[in-house]
């Protein structure tokens, strides 16, 4: 998995009430929020929404990647 930047504590907060909210679906919830964004010609929030699916992505793995201390 390539390295995350994560924008700040908001965009960890919405993923995780994603996550409670759709469980299994928080993903699909997202990227659908992101397309709906897109075909309002929203790119920001466009933007946001595609991050908040990588954030429930990394979320969801027991990956490790990068640094570990």
């Amino acid at each position: 998995m390539e390295t995350l930047y994560i924008a700040g504590r908001a965009a960890l907060a919405e993923a995780s009430d994603l996550v409670e909210r759709f469980g299994e679906g928080a993903r699909r919830e997202a990227a659908a929020r992101a397309e709906s964004s897109r075909d309002a010609g929203n790119v920001l929030r466009f933007c946001h929404w595609r991050q908040i699916e990588r954030v429930i992505a990394t979320l969801s793995t027991d990956e490790v990647f990068g640094t570990v201390h």
